[in-house]
């Protein structure tokens, strides 16, 4: 059994923390809230996975020297606007050769960078740590199912064959099903635009369209992100698989989706800063929005519904007449 150390105890930290423990890893779950880890310490639970008990097994830290030293992998489950201080934070505590999987789904506004490589920048500061070995785990996870222990399947991604088959081997079960794929830059993008989609879904249902607008937005806005990710070199084969579609359609369409909850507040016309408040937690296609909107001028890719997110979210429209202007744009072909 492996040694992991988890960094975040949100609900997908947690999550996969009990999913770990239970497979017989020695875990240990770190956070830098206090409260947090108290409560997990005091209850065993999570405050926003009802249901799910925490194994006995698990040990909680607040400590980053903890969670980070003598691990065979550790974790990386924060808010993607914390990865690169985290990743500061674990600095002289990771080997090098460490293997360091991101669970978090983003890009960081400022440099562009996928959030493996927002860790790799960071640790290699100071030039020890050149041979970090990364991996991206992503795909159509909503927390509250994996707590559940229903049947889910994710994606091991790295260039790294050899560390992604043994982070896929570390966490396979009866009830994780893990493939493996070197496109780790195609699967980060997927994990970050398709928060963004599933808002303009989201909008789309708070105005009141049906089914025939969701399913169109979903399709139309895979054809806007495999554009995208082809002109950054990713392989096509991505955007249809887990990462792309797979969790874009879970995104969309969930109950438990967080974007598509903040999508149908604004679309019912609730301002956005109130419509956060509302959802409680952490809303990632939020913080992916203007880094998206940056690749999309970059690489010169039209992104129509893209950017009727961004100009809905920055007040420059009303939900209503970015959809009007969306459905009025007839000079496009579907390939």
């Amino acid at each position: 059994m492996a040694s992991i150390g988890i960094l975040g105890a949100g609900t997908w930290g947690a999550a996969l923390t009990k999913l770990l423990a239970v497979k017989g890893h020695d875990t240990t779950l770190w956070s830098a809230v206090p409260e947090e880890i108290s409560n997990l310490i005091e209850s065993r639970r999570h405050p926003n996975l009802p249901g799910m008990i925490m194994p006995e097994s698990v040990k909680y830290t607040t400590d980053i020297a903890d969670v980070c030293k003598d691990k065979d992998i550790i974790l990386c489950v924060v808010p993607s606007v914390y990865v690169r201080s985290t990743a500061a934070k674990m600095r002289d505590y990771v080997p090098d050769g460490q293997i360091i999987v991101d669970a978090a789904k983003g890009i960081e506004a400022e440099t562009l960078m996928t959030l493996t490589e927002v860790i790799a920048d960071e640790l290699k500061k100071d030039g020890k740590h050149d041979n970090i070995r990364l991996v991206a785990l992503s795909g159509p996870t909503h927390a509250e199912e994996v707590a559940k222990d229903m049947p889910t399947a994710i994606v091991s991604a790295s260039p790294d064959a050899e560390a992604a088959r043994y982070v896929r081997n570390t966490f396979a079960c009866s009830l994780l099903k893990v493939y493996t794929n070197s496109d780790i830059k195609g699967v980060e993008l997927c994990g970050a635009v398709k928060n963004v989609i599933a808002l303009a879904v989201g909008i789309s249902t708070g105005l009141g369209f049906g089914d025939n607008a969701r399913a169109a937005l979903i399709t139309r806005g895979i054809a806007e992100l495999g554009a995208l990710g082809s002109a950054m070199g990713c392989d096509h084969r991505t955007f249809a698989g887990l990462t792309g579609i797979g969790d874009l359609i879970v995104t969309a369409t969930s109950i438990h989706s967080r974007n598509n909850k903040c999508g149908t507040l604004i679309g019912r016309g609730i301002p956005v800063e109130d419509a956060i408040k509302e959802v409680g937690m952490v809303v990632e296609g939020l913080n992916a929005l203007p880094a998206t909107i940056k690749l999309r001028d970059k690489y010169g890719i039209r992104m129509p519904i893209i950017t009727a997110v961004n100009d809905i979210v920055n007040g420059n429209t009303t939900p209503m007449k970015a959809a009007d202007l969306l459905m009025r744009d007839h000079d496009t072909a579907e390939y």
